[in-house]
């Protein structure tokens, strides 16, 4: 026995320490691997395992998939079985990029937390009027998946372009071209003018803000989550609120987003045209919009005059501050803003 414990110290003795790091660097690559295995797969989990590890001591509901124009080959088993990758994240819900196996079709799905939105029953008169809004600068609503368990799946095209948000962000040549921001820009108005104008009653957007402005291969501009705050329970749709002051969108005068205005999106929406003219985030040029200084407006000028649309980037400009007028009654209707567009861009 001693005999043979000498032997081992010897052996022991004899591994050089160069093996001994390999050998510690091969368990350690060994052990990132499998740690990057397990995190794919768990980003590609089905959007049904995703959902239900999500719900807790939710209301019993009947299942349901409700299709409306352009989902009406769409079926449940398409939805929950389709692999989904988080592209966003809000306290009321979470947004996947889906992959229908089916059909290799992508679609964007919206997932919002049973505790945060009302039941099927509550619900479902709201979503088909929304659902009924056909726009080429709105984003359609394909279908509405009820679960067992209360959770709520939103079903809506996918965008390859990403957000207005990203689009500025990432500093896009394209995003500073004046012919591009006035494209945008009216794209985002006439999507506005059909809500407010084109029904019998005015539809309030709710939380109109460069991320929820999707854009197609052609930059063609889209709004999305119009009248979600309608659907959300009052605590949700106030974080919603909470959340959209942080980032400078709100107007001033709403305090409960159940008091959302054709006004308080006029506010928001100039807020995104500043936000596009001046390629900077929104809180940090709160404290330009309601500005009345003149020798501030001269140096504007003066910064404008040295582009071939000096004047129209001005007037631009002008539009913007008169949305986010502290008065709401003093900011201009959506038509309004529409025509002053048109003529800017000529």
């Amino acid at each position: 026995m001693a005999k043979h414990r000498h032997l081992i110290k010897l052996l022991l003795c004899s591994i050089s320490p160069i093996f001994l790091l390999l050998l510690l660097l091969l368990f350690f690559l060994l052990y990132r691997r499998l740690t990057h295995r397990n995190k794919h797969n768990h980003q590609a989990r089905s959007i049904e395992t995703a959902v239900y590890n999500t719900v807790y001591d939710s209301p019993d509901e009947t299942e349901d998939l409700i299709t409306f124009p352009g989902g009406e080959d769409l079926t449940a088993s398409d939805i929950l079985e389709a692999p989904g990758e988080v592209i966003g994240r809000s306290s009321y819900g979470t947004v996947y990029r889906a992959c229908l196996r089916r059909t290799g079709s992508t679609v964007l799905l919206r997932f919002v937390r049973p505790t945060c939105i009302g039941s099927a029953q509550d619900i479902v008169p709201v979503v088909k009027t929304l659902a009924s809004v056909t726009h080429g600068n709105l984003v359609p609503l394909k279908a509405l998946y009820v679960g067992p368990r209360g959770e709520k799946l939103f079903v809506h095209p996918f965008y390859a372009a990403g957000t207005l948000a990203q689009f500025l962000r990432d500093g896009v040549v394209e995003s500073q071209r004046w012919e591009i921001t006035c494209k945008l820009s009216l794209g985002i108005t006439k999507g506005l003018d059909c809500l407010h104008t084109g029904y019998s009653k005015p539809i309030i957007h709710g939380n109109i803000k460069t991320n929820n402005i999707l854009l197609d291969e052609n930059l063609e501009p889209r709004l999305s989550d119009f009248g979600l705050h309608l659907l959300l329970s009052p605590t949700a749709g106030q974080e919603m609120l909470e959340a959209s002051a942080l980032r400078g969108y709100k107007a001033p005068e709403l305090m409960k987003i159940k008091d959302a205005t054709k006004e308080t999106d006029v506010y928001s929406l100039g807020v995104v045209l500043l936000e596009m003219l001046t390629q900077r985030d929104p809180i940090k040029i709160l404290s330009l919009l309601h500005s009345k200084d003149l020798v501030f407006e001269r140096e504007i000028s003066e910064v404008f005059k040295g582009c071939g649309n000096g004047e129209g980037l001005l007037e631009f400009f002008r539009l913007a501050m008169d949305c986010c007028a502290p008065v709401p009654g003093l900011r201009p209707d959506v038509k309004s803003i529409l025509k002053r567009l048109e003529e800017i861009s000529r």
